[in-house]
């Protein structure tokens, strides 16, 4: 019976999306400069991919919020935000917050994510966390990624070299 539920959730989710669109899963990234991620982000949204948020998206990665499509983001139990104050190294190489940039990344946020944020005192150098219910509560989820990222691959150890030497020869042979 789970197999049949499964199967059907997945045929689903495959008509939902259509034959020509790809999904792109954003896991572990803690961001960058914010002009790459606008530049990435664009092709993204042109491209009419599906994005998959499945773990870590912080800093300069939630650009994909206001860039993406709300109805072309799901996130994962897994998924976590992470915001912040846009930044520059200072002339003694610490970060000095840059106000101009703060206000272009904090406009580009839908608008619930923007009261989110203005409820816990907006923008600034410390790390806002949005994840679990919150976070679920703004975006669809995406159930099938969320069980298949629990199934981990078997790994089988790497042959030893006189293996490979042996094999190689057997091919030559």
């Amino acid at each position: 019976m789970k197999v049949l539920t499964g199967l059907l959730a997945a045929v689903l989710l495959i008509a939902c999306m259509g034959a020509s669109h790809a999904v792109v899963r954003i896991a572990d990234d803690r961001g960058g400069r914010i002009g790459t991620y606008v530049d990435k982000y664009q092709d993204l949204r042109q491209s009419g991919e599906t994005v998959i948020i499945d773990g870590l998206c912080a800093s300069a990665c939630t650009i994909v919020l206001g860039a993406i499509p709300h109805d072309r983001i799901c996130v994962t139990s897994s998924a976590t935000l992470g915001f912040h104050a846009a930044w520059d190294f200072g002339t003694n190489g610490r970060a000095i917050t840059n106000a101009e940039a703060t206000q272009m990344l904090y406009a580009m946020y839908p608008s619930q994510v923007r009261r989110w944020i203005n409820q816990r005192g907006g923008l600034t150098p410390h790390m806002l966390f949005l994840k679990g219910r919150q976070l679920q509560a703004m975006y669809k989820p995406c159930y099938l990624d969320a069980q298949a990222s629990t199934i981990k691959p078997s790994r089988r150890p790497l042959p030893q070299a006189d293996q490979l030497e042996s094999a190689r020869g057997q091919l030559l042979h």
